[in-house]
């Protein structure tokens, strides 16, 4: 989440003869629109699916605890089904 600061208006011009209040609202919207369409989104690279870990540990369930697993996701997809 992206922050803005304000700094304090002051009273005299800035470049181009423009006044400072307006200076600063340009540079305010320049900075928003920078910040909300910025094509970078970490949040959609952070989790890609199981890693070695969870396969280790899938390996390391007894054949008895595989077979219970495999009945219980075969009747999951069985009562999804239409």
């Amino acid at each position: 989440m992206a922050t803005i600061r304000s700094a304090s208006v002051s009273s005299s011009s800035a470049r181009g003869g423009q006044p400072a209040p307006l200076t600063e609202i340009r540079g305010f919207w320049r900075r928003f629109f920078a910040r909300a369409f910025d094509p970078y989104r970490p949040e959609l690279h952070y989790m890609r699916g199981p890693g070695p870990a969870c396969r280790a540990k899938q390996m390391a369930i007894s054949p008895q605890v595989q077979t219970m697993l495999a009945e219980i996701r075969a009747t999951k997809v069985l009562k999804s089904a239409p």
